[in-house]
């Protein structure tokens, strides 16, 4: 058995390979003009997968909200679709000037999980005789209620603004647009399967289905075959060259600003990879989680155990931490299958309790219940740290730059039956209440280059090193932590 966090994502259907990382660290992210003769600005479709990262402890998402598709115009938003960080909510916002809204809605439920794929569908056809047709929002298949957007503060009446009969949107209209960009303020988020619809208000069901198989979970499915209309696009983000390549036969491209290859992953609605989890850290408001979710400062105010957004209670797992060369000492690599509560305590790190295991960078030591037992050398800032979890045999590894420590002898870990979680997240953590300890975690889905690309033996995963080991005299096949091996593996 495994225990899957936050994910909607199974092996199996029609499969997306590849999709795009937005970051708010390296101001990235694409925009076109689009034309001036639209098939309508009165119908409309904008559909997308989302994998929403949350970038503090404390706040969700950026000060300003995360943009999906916006332009700008005498300062003020003309027309957007975003995620606001005050309410959680989504809001779609269309306008011809500050003061002449004449769209303006977000949605009842609020989007907290930076784990999970969801699936945003908004279908405009102002031409409908009644009014609440004109705008409807479904979420993962299933429409969801709206309410009044209220500017960016998505608070007051919860009446939604609806446009009127026969309005033209500027989201049509021939204008800049702007995907994961609003004014100076960028985004931290994963996109997959991005197409606009010219001409048509479509159902869901255009775009994701529930099947016999699974008919309890939305899934994508193959949208090549759609009509598109003279300004719509669909950006599946397969070439890392051209990351705003349209593949709909319309050729409405996207320019890509400031991205590289590193931009593609393979972190998609139909496999949904681990990263760490911004909401699930033992100790410390000031913790923050970039680029896509990978990469953590825990912050110089408190010791604190940062867990992974997956965890696993069967097969063997492999993940790759760095600890980053701007960081000071003190660290901690490892496992845990305790209960992050929030106040773990002053001096509650990884490896204060019985089942946390805790790789100590200073004396190579691994702590458990407070005793550290001699494992391995100390560690650098900059070497990679391999984890190697066996939970078939209940064994922990550890290597450093590729070599396996302790002469491949494992650590005995305690069964998962007999934990207070049921099952071990992949963890890092700090001794040092004073100064900031920062980690690049990779858990097959790397967003710094690497000097060698090693899959594991399913063809999954990006490593710097192999994810195979011979280890107390056996050799072993682990695995990148996603959603496809879970199904096989976990």
């Amino acid at each position: 058995m495994a225990t899957i966090l936050g994910a909607n994502t199974l092996s199996g259907g029609f499969n997306v390979d590849t999709s795009l990382l937005l970051t708010d660290a390296s101001d990235n992210y694409l925009n076109r003009t689009h034309g001036s003769s639209p098939t309508s600005q009165r119908k409309m479709t904008l559909s997308f997968w989302i994998k929403k990262l949350a970038s503090k402890v404390s706040k969700f998402t950026q000060s300003d909200g995360m943009m999906i598709l916006g332009g700008q115009q005498d300062s003020y938003p003309g027309f957007v679709c975003f995620f606001n960080q005050s309410t959680d909510t989504f809001i779609f916002r269309d306008a011809q000037a500050a003061d002449n809204v004449k769209i303006d809605v977000r949605t009842d439920a609020k989007f907290r999980d930076p784990a999970a794929w969801n699936h945003f569908c908004v279908a405009v056809d102002t031409t409908d005789g009644t009014a609440a047709n004109r705008v409807k929002f479904f979420i993962n298949g299933t429409q969801t209620l709206l309410l009044n957007g209220v500017g960016a503060s998505g608070g007051g009446s919860d009446s939604p603004l609806y446009p009127d009969q026969n309005y033209d949107t500027r989201f049509n209209g021939n204008e800049a647009h702007y995907i994961g960009k609003y004014a100076s303020n960028y985004e931290d988020c994963i996109l997959s399967q991005y197409a606009f619809i010219d001409g048509l208000a479509l159902a869901p069901t255009s775009f994701g289905e529930f099947d016999s198989d699974t008919p309890n979970v939305w899934k994508p499915k193959d949208i090549s075959g759609l009509t598109f209309g003279t300004n719509g696009f669909f950006l599946d983000f397969a070439d890392s060259s051209d990351l705003g390549k349209d593949v709909s036969g319309n050729d409405n491209h996207y320019t890509n600003n400031s991205m590289n290859a590193l931009h593609q992953v393979s972190d998609t609605c139909t496999n949904n990879y681990a990263t760490m989890n911004g909401l699930d850290h033992g100790r410390g408001d000031d913790l923050v989680i970039t680029n896509g979710g990978n990469d953590i400062a825990t912050g110089g105010t408190a010791r604190g155990v940062s867990r992974s957004t997956i965890a696993v209670s069967s097969g063997k797992w492999y993940v790759e931490v760095n600890p980053d060369s701007a960081s000071g000492g003190n660290s901690y690599i490892g496992v845990s299958a305790n209960t992050n509560d929030y106040d773990r305590g002053a001096n509650d790190y990884l490896g204060a309790r019985a089942t946390d295991y805790g790789y100590y960078q200073d004396d190579g030591k691994v702590y458990t219940g407070t005793t550290g037992a001699s494992y391995g050398n100390g560690y650098s800032n900059g070497n990679i740290i391999g984890v190697y979890l066996d939970l078939d045999n209940n064994k922990l590894y550890f290597s450093i730059n590729g070599t396996l420590q302790n002469s491949g002898t494992g650590i005995s870990v305690t069964d998962v039956a007999n934990t207070n979680e049921g099952a071990y997240f992949f963890c890092v953590g700090d001794d040092n209440a004073y100064a900031e300890r920062r980690f690049e975690t990779n858990f097959g889905n790397p967003i710094r280059a690497l000097s060698s690309a090693v899959s594991d033996d399913n063809g999954y995963g990006n490593f710097e090193y192999s994810p195979n080991i011979t280890g107390d005299s056996v050799a072993k096949k682990f695995y990148a932590l996603n959603t496809k091996n879970l199904a096989e593996y976990g």
